[in-house]
């Protein structure tokens, strides 16, 4: 029984960082409309910045200012927010696919330089020792996923409620005005790329935090955590719980990843060590089959906004035009 609460803390504690990641897409795409496919990159980016100022010093790597966790965390936000800024200011020109394309190539860049500059971030042996939160209970691993959990959830809790406020405050109108129309929120007298990179910038300096908590976390990172897998996994779960609310950004990264899990643990089960290398493949066709079956039943997602129906026997009337142009 201590096993399995064990477990759903740590499965929880999971959830809770990708739903962090989530957050900040929606931010960027579900209120302001930016179609970005290079999340993996920010996330990294905050992962490898809190590791560098928080890790013992090591030989042959620069960094390991060991300084408290919490610096640490700061400084990935910091970072990874001045990184989505400069990269927000050189593409936010660009639309839709053109966009999305530029994006995806900062994330194989930050990537890249994640494996090869191996003085700065290890290459691919990756960085480790990074201090992890309760470290003192990790001989009691059911006391150390629980604090590990309290942790996620009070961080997730407190940039949920900040987007609520920020979507609601007259910054947040503005984005979703400039994802409506943007020339109309232009006519009002809004500049449309200053919000857009300012959108950009705090969406990536969220995922910052996520990549930086996720190391804690793990207390490991290497450049194979941050392949394009994970940019797929977070647009699915956004898309499941609805692209446009925060709600719908964590409820659906819990889905998701409870999806994940259990067809992984299920193949691990069904398949002989042989093949399993093989059936990993069937995590990623059970997550496209149940996006197909939410789209069909709710297009916009499990929160999202649907369009509205006329009520029962309030059928729109016909307008009959006769021959002589006149309506009834």
């Amino acid at each position: 029984m201590m096993d399995l609460v064990g477990y759903g803390a740590f499965f929880l504690t999971t959830a809770l960082i990708f739903s962090l990641i989530t957050l900040g897409l929606n931010l960027q795409w579900g209120l302001t409309g930016l179609f970005n496919v290079g999340l993996a990159g920010f996330v990294a980016i905050g992962a490898y910045t809190s590791a560098l100022l928080t890790t013992p010093d090591t030989a042959g790597r620069l960094g390991g200012f060991d300084m408290p966790i919490l610096i640490g965390w700061l400084g990935a936000m910091v970072i990874a927010g001045a990184a989505a800024a400069i990269t927000g200011i050189a593409t936010l020109r660009l639309r839709s696919d053109y966009l999305a394309i530029t994006t995806f190539g900062v994330a194989v860049v930050v990537q890249l330089v994640a494996l090869n500059a191996q003085s700065l971030t290890g290459g691919p042996f990756g960085v480790g020792f990074i201090p992890r939160p309760f470290a003192a209970l990790a001989e009691t691993p059911l006391l150390f996923n629980l604090s590990n959990l309290a942790v996620a959830a009070v961080v997730t809790l407190i940039v949920f409620l900040a987007l609520e406020h920020l979507s609601r405050s007259p910054w947040g109108r503005v984005l979703k005005a400039l994802r409506e129309d943007e020339r109309a929120a232009i006519s009002l007298g809004k500049s449309a790329r200053f919000y857009r990179v300012q959108a950009f910038a705090v969406g990536g300096a969220i995922m910052g935090l996520a990549g930086a908590v996720q190391a804690h976390f793990i207390g490991f990172i290497a450049p194979d955590n941050y392949v394009p897998t994970l940019t797929f996994q977070v647009w699915v779960m956004l898309i499941v719980g609805g692209s446009g609310s925060n709600k719908g950004a964590v409820i659906g990264s819990i889905l998701v990843w409870a999806i994940w899990a259990g067809s992984g643990a299920l193949t691990s089960v069904l398949f002989t060590p042989e093949q399993q290398a093989r059936a990993a493949s069937l995590q990623i066709v059970a997550i496209g089959v149940m996006l197909c079956v939410i789209l069909l039943i709710r297009p916009n997602g499990l929160f999202g906004d649907m369009p509205r129906r006329p009520r029962f026997g309030k059928r729109k009337q016909k307008v009959v035009i006769d021959e002589s142009g006149a309506t009834p």
